[in-house]
């Protein structure tokens, strides 16, 4: 039996968040999509026509194995080569923060898609800033793993920052939410003082008219 199969109903809490936005039968982009875990599901549970894009060569020969269409490359390379409307959905997953042109890479997202999702951890939410403030370094959690000086992560994005973001360069907020992780599997969705206590906002954004 496929392992992927085996394993759908188990992906990631924030995963599975934005796989219930997507429509059945519906064009998909994933952008950094990692060994394709999103992917793979969406293809299985809603039908979708799947593309990815991913950097790491180990990770893109995975996704091509879970029988997930993929592209080794860039984002910010590789998106400049798809048409217009190429999509219905491009998503890019917890991978904001390592973007080095985030304006230019949303404009593209919504220039190829109609919609475009993104989600990012919160570098406001509270025990990060607790961390700061009792300890007086950098923050490091489950989340944000990693020490200053080995970081993947070139930016710091709290929920609050990005609605200005998306203010200053004209994209739609059509629908947000904002989650607190609780395991790979596990979760629970933040209403109250979102910036404070929540682990990651999840956005879905289209032009704005």
């Amino acid at each position: 039996m496929n392992t992927e199969k085996q394993t759908a109903a188990s992906i990631r809490y924030d995963l599975r968040t934005i796989a219930s936005w997507i429509k059945p039968g519906s064009r998909v982009l994933d952008l950094g999509c990692g060994s394709g875990e999103l992917l793979c599901h969406l293809q299985q549970h809603k039908g979708i026509r799947a593309t990815g894009i991913e950097i790491d060569e180990e990770k893109a020969s995975q996704a091509i194995l879970n029988g997930v269409n993929v592209i080794h490359g860039d984002i910010h390379e590789e998106i400049q080569d798809f048409p217009t409307a190429s999509f219905d959905y491009v998503i890019l997953s917890q991978t904001l923060q390592q973007v080095i042109r985030p304006a230019f890479l949303l404009h593209e997202m919504l220039r190829v898609g109609n919609k475009g999702v993104v989600s990012f951890p919160n570098f406001s939410y509270i025990a990060n800033r607790l961390f700061f403030f009792f300890k007086g370094r950098a923050p490091i959690s489950r989340d944000l793993p990693y020490e200053w000086f080995d970081t993947p992560n070139i930016r710091v994005i709290p929920l609050k920052d990005f609605h200005r973001f998306c203010h200053i360069f004209g994209f739609s907020i059509l629908k947000y939410t904002a989650i607190i992780s609780r395991g790979e599997e596990k979760g629970i969705r933040i209403r109250f003082m979102a910036n404070l206590f929540a682990t990651y906002g999840i956005y879905l954004l289209g032009r704005k008219t």
